[in-house]
């Protein structure tokens, strides 16, 4: 551009020299012609008129340095500076680097054509932010889209189980029963070691078996239950105390950070069910050695319980199963993957939801959501 610009001046200068010198050639001439013929030989004004006949290519080449230098000062200013603007905000428009601003440049064309860019500018900027909004919405749509459809899949899922729990439980039920009235039985009748430790073994099992029927039954029991105020710190304090009797809390310290006096539209039973089975998970997740965190506070017309540990977290394949009945990732025997299946299924009987997150440093929280009162 500079370039362009001083060979533009250059030109200027030569035309403007030229036309000088086209201009003042004939009366120039035509007085040294008149000087030289009245001046004596060796006179002062003969000496003069030499001098100046001779300074005359230095006097033009000076005039035309000194007009390259004014047309390319006048041109930078002008056109070079308000140019290299205009090109420098293309150059950002052509980067999507949208936070231009330039002042007006002299002249209406530039001006026009900068402030038209301005407005282009301004145009993109808005649209621009337009789409990242409506972009930040449907990834908030589809993050809701995909937790309805995990929920409903998780819901019919619920139902089928519940259903089949309606109608096999009582069958199974009643055998069980049996078989533990008779294991009592054979154990009091024996007096072999090796004997009561099998039966023990089988009355173990059976147990369990007894407590998948258990939670069977939960997932199909009614939805919703006589809704009553609970104080939900009054709750919470009664769970940690029944769970820090138990081994699993023998080397972990539970935080309590409840607002007192809040309640809750809620069933004091499966609220404490609820909270048993978070604060147990909590501490597996810990590998039995850690803290745990119990919350509780308001937030509108909720009343939000939070559980939350510094144990690995929850693995994003894991989360998307994370309340489906018999999902678990605890070892064989261990677990029966309902209790997650069954707080979710009684948190929603009592109007309320209950959702996992990742911590930010670490760990996973656990939030129920309730109806204040």
């Amino acid at each position: 551009m500079k370039w362009r610009i001083a060979s533009v001046a250059f030109l200027l200068s030569v035309v403007g020299t030229g036309l000088d010198w086209l201009t003042l050639q004939r009366p120039l001439l035509a007085l040294m012609e008149a000087v030289r013929r009245g001046a004596q030989p060796g006179s002062p004004e003969e000496v003069l008129l030499l001098r100046t006949r001779g300074s005359l290519p230095f006097l033009l080449a000076l005039d035309l340095v000194l007009l390259t230098v004014l047309a390319y000062v006048v041109l930078d200013f002008m056109v070079g500076r308000p140019l290299r603007r205009t090109e420098e905000m293309v150059e950002q428009l052509g980067r999507l680097e949208l936070d231009v601003s330039m002042s007006e440049s002299a002249g209406p064309l530039l001006s026009r054509i900068q402030r038209a860019l301005s407005r282009m500018a301004a145009a993109l900027h808005s649209e621009q932010a337009t789409t990242r909004s409506q972009l930040e919405d449907l990834r908030a749509a589809h993050a809701n889209l995909t937790q309805a459809q995990t929920e409903l899949v998780s819901a019919e899922r619920l139902a089928t189980v519940g259903r089949l729990a309606a109608g096999v439980a009582h069958e199974v039920g009643n055998p069980l029963a049996g078989i533990l009235g008779y294991l009592s039985l054979a154990t009091a009748r024996s007096h072999e070691p090796e004997v009561r430790e099998y039966l023990a073994c089988i009355e173990q099992e059976v147990q369990r078996i007894d407590g998948i029927v258990r939670g069977l039954l939960e997932l199909g029991r009614p939805e919703q239950g006589r809704l009553e105020p609970v104080e939900v710190a009054r709750v919470a304090e009664t769970c940690v105390q029944l769970v820090r009797v138990g081994h699993d809390f023998d080397a972990v310290r539970v935080d309590l950070e409840l607002e007192p006096g809040l309640l809750a539209r809620a069933e004091a039973g499966p609220l404490s069910q609820i909270l048993l089975n978070l604060l147990l998970n909590a501490a597996q997740a810990l590998g039995g050695r850690g803290e745990v965190r119990l919350s509780t506070r308001r937030a509108g017309e909720a009343v939000l319980l939070a559980v939350e540990d510094a144990g690995p977290g929850i693995p994003r394949d894991v989360m998307a199963h994370l309340f489906e009945p018999f999902f678990t990732t605890k070892e064989p025997g261990k677990g029966t993957g309902l209790g997650l299946a069954i707080s979710r299924r009684l948190a929603e009987g009592m109007g309320g939801r209950l959702v996992a997150e990742n911590l930010p440093g670490g760990g996973a929280r656990f939030t129920l959501r309730l109806r204040a009162v």
